[in-house]
This record gives C-alpha cells, sequence and structure tokens, in this order.
C-alpha cells in the first residue's frame, strides 16, 4: 500500500492510488448493482431536462435538500446571544449534537449546548425526570446565569408542557425559585431555524418583561439583528454605525458578535459576550424596537408593539438601498443627524459600483436562502445592473413571494425573474439546467450545485463550512455591502481567467487588467 510512516498522503491523493481506485471499482461492481455507464447518463441527461422540471416542480410528497434548518437550531442561536446563558434542548442528544456541529463548522468556535436527553421512556412517559436532572446538571456543571429551554420534534410530538415542566423542576430544587429559565415551544417539524428564533427571542423577553409591573418610556432603541451567519461582522459594523451616529442608548438583543468569535490566548471561555442580563429587563422601557430580518421576528415584534413600543422592520440592510432606509430610520427614531462619514461611506460604495459597472451590468444570478437575505441580495444586484433570475426561498411564505413580486416589479432588471417560495435545492437544479444563469448566490450546500450545473457559486448565506472566517466580516450597510461587491466581482473575474486561460486558444482576454 502506498500509505507508510515514510511516506503519509493526505486522502485526496491516497485514493487516487492504483490500490484504492481498484479497490472502488471492485466495490462498485461487485456490490452496488450498477447499472450500464450508458444508462446512467441517459437518465442525467434527462433529469436535466424541461420534461423533467415540470415532473420536479409537481412533487409534493418529498422535499430533496432544502434550503433552511429546524426551529432548535434558531432558537439555540438566539439564546448563545445572551449573557452567561446556556442552551438547553428539551428533546434526544442527537438532536442537539447537529445544532452544536452545525454552528461550530460554521463559525470555526465551540458552541455550547445540552440536552435532557430523552430516550424511549421519555417518548413513553414524558420528559418531566429528564428536565428536572437536566435543569440541576446544566446549573451544577455549567455555572451559567440564565438557561435557554427549547424543544424538538419527540417533546412536542408527546406533548410536553415547558412551562409546566420548569415550574416542577424548581419545586423540586432542581434550580431557584427566581433563576432565569425562559422557554419556547419550537417544533421542528414545521417552520424553520427563523420561527425557532423569532420563538425563542419572544420567549426571554416575554420571561423578563410580563414580571414589569408597569412601563416607563425613555429614548432607548432595542435591535434585533436575527438570524444571521455574518453575525460576527455584521453586529460589530452595527455597533461602528450607531456610535457614529452618536447613538449611546441602545440594547442590541441577542448578540453573539464575541459568542462566536473568541480568541486564542490560553483561556476558554464558555461563556464570552452577549446582551447583558441586566439589560433585558430595562429594554421593555425602550423607544421602539427595531430588526434587521423582518422574517425572523414577526412574532417578537408585535409582542414588543402590544408592550406599547413602536416597532420597525428591514430586510437585511444591504445595498445603497437598503442602508439608507435602515440609517434614516434610526435618524428619526434617535433625533441624531446620519452625520458625513457614513455620507462618505454611502459615496465610496457608489463610487466603487460606477467602476466596476461594465463587468457587473446584465449577469444573471440565481440567489438561494432565507426570506431576508434573499430580498435584500436581490435588491442589491438590481442596484448593480444585474439581473435576478431566480429567486428561492424554502422558508418563504406567499406573503414574502409577492412583496418580492413587488421588488423586482420595480426594476427593469427584476422583469425577467421568478419567486420559488416553498421549493428546495433539487428544484434549484432544475431551474439552473433549463434557465441557466452566470451566477449562484448561497450556502455551501450549492458547491453540489455548481459542480453538477457549472454554475460558479458565491458563498454569503448561512451555513458555509467549506470555506473559512468570511462571518468575521460584514455583508450589511455601506461597508458590508462593499465586502459583498468585491466577492461578485472577484467570482466575475475568476470566471473570465477560467474562460480565456488555453495559451494560443482562448487567451486573448486573459487580461493582466481588468
Amino acid at each position: 500500500m502506498p500509505q507508510s510512516a515514510d511516506k503519509v498522503l493526505d486522502h485526496a491523493p491516497l485514493f487516487r492510488e492504483p490500490e484504492y481506485t481498484e479497490m472502488l471499482e471492485n466495490k462498485k461492481i461487485n456490490y452496488e448493482c450498477g447499472h450500464p455507464d450508458q444508462l446512467v447518463q441517459e437518465i442525467g441527461d434527462w433529469t436535466k431536462s424541461w420534461e423533467y422540471r415540470e415532473k420536479n416542480l409537481a412533487r409534493e410528497a418529498a422535499t430533496i435538500n432544502p434550503a433552511k434548518a429546524c426551529q432548535p437550531l434558531g432558537a439555540v442561536f438566539a439564546g448563545a446571544g445572551y449573557e452567561k446563558t446556556m442552551s438547553f434542548v428539551h428533546g434526544s442528544q442527537g438532536c442537539v449534537a447537529y445544532y452544536r456541529s452545525h454552528l461550530s463548522r460554521h463559525f470555526k468556535e465551540p458552541s455550547s449546548c445540552v440536552s435532557s436527553s430523552m430516550t424511549e421512556d421519555a417518548a413513553v412517559f414524558g420528559g418531566l425526570v429528564n428536565m428536572v436532572d437536566g435543569l440541576a446538571n446544566t446549573k451544577a456543571l455549567y455555572d451559567p446565569e440564565m438557561i435557554a429551554v427549547s424543544t424538538t420534534c419527540m417533546a412536542e410530538v408527546i406533548g410536553d408542557d415547558l412551562n409546566s415542566f420548569i415550574i416542577q423542576a424548581k419545586e423540586k430544587g432542581s434550580v431557584e425559585a427566581d433563576f432565569d429559565v425562559p422557554y419556547a415551544h419550537t417544533p421542528a417539524f414545521v417552520g424553520s431555524h427563523v420561527d425557532g428564533y423569532d420563538n425563542m427571542q419572544k420567549g426571554i423577553l416575554s420571561h423578563f418583561w410580563d414580571k414589569a409591573e408597569s412601563r416607563t418610556e425613555s429614548e432607548s432603541i432595542n435591535i434585533i439583528p436575527g438570524f444571521d451567519g455574518f453575525a460576527v461582522g455584521n453586529v460589530r459594523e452595527l455597533k461602528r454605525i450607531l456610535a457614529e451616529m452618536g447613538i449611546a442608548d441602545f440594547t442590541i438583543l441577542s448578540d453573539v458578535s464575541d459568542v462566536y468569535d473568541t480568541p486564542s490566548d490560553g483561556e476558554f471561555r464558555m461563556y464570552s459576550g452577549g446582551t447583558k442580563l441586566a439589560d433585558v429587563p430595562t429594554a421593555l422601557n425602550a423607544k421602539a424596537t427595531v430588526s434587521l430580518q423582518e422574517y425572523c421576528t414577526p412574532k417578537t415584534l408585535s409582542y414588543c408593539k402590544d408592550k406599547g413600543q413602536e416597532t420597525a422592520a428591514f430586510h437585511y440592510p444591504m445595498g445603497v438601498k437598503g442602508t439608507d432606509e435602515f440609517l434614516m430610520k434610526l435618524s428619526e427614531l434617535s433625533g441624531k443627524e446620519i452625520p458625513e462619514s457614513l455620507r462618505l461611506e454611502r459615496g465610496r460604495l457608489i463610487d466603487a459600483m460606477a467602476d466596476s459597472q461594465a463587468y457587473l451590468h446584465g449577469k444573471t444570478y440565481a440567489i438561494y436562502g432565507d426570506p431576508d437575505f434573499v430580498f435584500a441580495m436581490a435588491a442589491f444586484i438590481m442596484e448593480t445592473g444585474g439581473e435576478p433570475r431566480h429567486c428561492l426561498a424554502t422558508n418563504g411564505s406567499k406573503a414574502w413571494a409577492k412583496k418580492m413580486e413587488d421588488l423586482l416589479a420595480s426594476s427593469p432588471f427584476g422583469k425577467e425573474c421568478q419567486v420559488w417560495a416553498g421549493k428546495d435545492l433539487w428544484h434549484m437544479r432544475s431551474f439552473l439546467n433549463t434557465e441557466p444563469v452566470d451566477f449562484l448566490i448561497g450556502n455551501s450546500y450549492g458547491k453540489y450545485l455548481e459542480r453538477d450545473t457549472g454554475t460558479p457559486l458565491l458563498r454569503l448565506a448561512f451555513p458555509i463550512f467549506d470555506r473559512h472566517h468570511h462571518h468575521r466580516f460584514p455583508t450589511m450597510f455601506y461597508q458590508g455591502t462593499l465586502t459583498v461587491l468585491v466577492k461578485m466581482l472577484d467570482l466575475i473575474f475568476d470566471k473570465y481567467d477560467l474562460d480565456t486561460i488555453d495559451p494560443g486558444v482562448t487567451d486573448y482576454s486573459y487580461d493582466l487588467t481588468r
């Protein structure tokens, strides 16, 4: 065998060695009941046809590679953004392993979360005992100041009542009677991670705010970032903008910017940063609560409005217009002028777009991801003179689709775009094969579409597993949009170079200067 102590090969070159190629070929022939290559090719080509696309769109009983995750993932993410808070998922260990690994693989940071470790007996008799023991163990082992409880499919199917279970656990001495244990029911078989984020945010706020005797309005502003794989960079950029505007009285509800970006300095931080728990009760008195992602926060904003606050929601403030609208709302709520420094940033972004307009104009894109991201990305692409052709959100509603259609109708660059609410990435494969585009924008799961259809992928949505550290840089506001613009242009230029790379054949445009 080619592997030895003197010559240690990585798995990629190792599996190309003759011994392994022969072994894999024998496995295919003898054990995989393979069909002739010609038949496989014929069927593969048929799945790229319009005929197959119609069959694909007609399916109702199966979802194939949805561009979403389940509710508890969003709940864990929301809970992690509060100071010294341990997310506690009432369900099986395997579910929690999925949430932790998903977040850890994206942010390249430990993602602390515990489980009530429900097994078969709990599925039959209920998970009260698991809750009693689990809360006690969590408090004793990890010393949190708050435990944020959510549920998985198993707990929801059997009907476990979190409020009752938490009360009984406190009565049995699992944690002190006044220890903060907010909760949210997050059934994983409906909705998506954005709904779980919303449910947990509302659960945490109601836990603190419903105790208050009254509300005394202040000039403070609450800001909810929403579920965002780029939250480390975006929340820090948000804080910088608030400082530039002189807005000091604000609370970011669920601040994960330090949680998922801890330094390597010899100290392990199970808890790092997060919204201070002391600030959450007083956030009830805020003048307004602003959400950066409307579809991440409908229940939370409705709750805030019922408490007497003004509310406003945006769609992932990106691009010139998207950032303009957000800054003008901040100015209106705070009474602060938008400073010259931010006006200059806006001008620099427009200048950069103009400098590269010849390469951006007319490019076509397919976009998928969460509803707010897809909306913002399509809006920015049209600002560059690009043309969205397919906009897909598996967790998008009919109302979202109508809003997208109105957005696309507002620009000549959106007139040929189709909006796909509730569709998945296997549908996207059909779209890319029958109505090709220049570029695909989404998350790491799109790399299989890139390989299958030849459509270059730009990774701008959660999760990004196969590239590192993208989350440390903003994608929102003027500066974040500039980052997105550069990523788009890099992909465009890489494609130009790849298409003109053959010496003496296609290198007539293999230019040094573009």
